[in-house]
């Protein structure tokens, strides 16, 4: 069954922003929840994933560029890791690279 977001992550209201990601559970550093951003040609696509985290400076989550090639197609995509402890309850957040805040 297609879920939009991972197990542990939940939508919830942000105090940065309007909505955003939030723990279900403690997750560790280092913890790879998957694609939140896709580039083909011009374009980026944010998955629910990437749609709903939000910006901090200080933030508790990066985005990990991976490269794709095949005969028809390349393209881009950022899986989002943790790179800091984060506690139940504790809202996910990333420094903002595709878009001016």
């Amino acid at each position: 069954m297609y879920k939009p977001l991972p197990k542990e992550l939940r939508l919830g209201f942000s105090d940065i922003h309007d909505i955003g990601l939030f723990a279900k559970e403690d997750i560790p550093t280092g913890t790879n929840f998957g694609m939140s951003h896709i580039q083909v040609s011009d374009t980026i696509i944010r998955t629910p994933l990437g749609g709903f985290i939000n910006h901090k400076d200080n933030p508790n989550c990066e985005k990990v560029k991976l490269y794709f090639n095949s005969d028809h197609t390349q393209f881009t995509k950022w899986n989002l890791i943790t790179i800091k402890d984060i506690k139940e309850g504790e809202e996910l957040t990333l420094k903002y690279t595709f878009y001016d805040v």
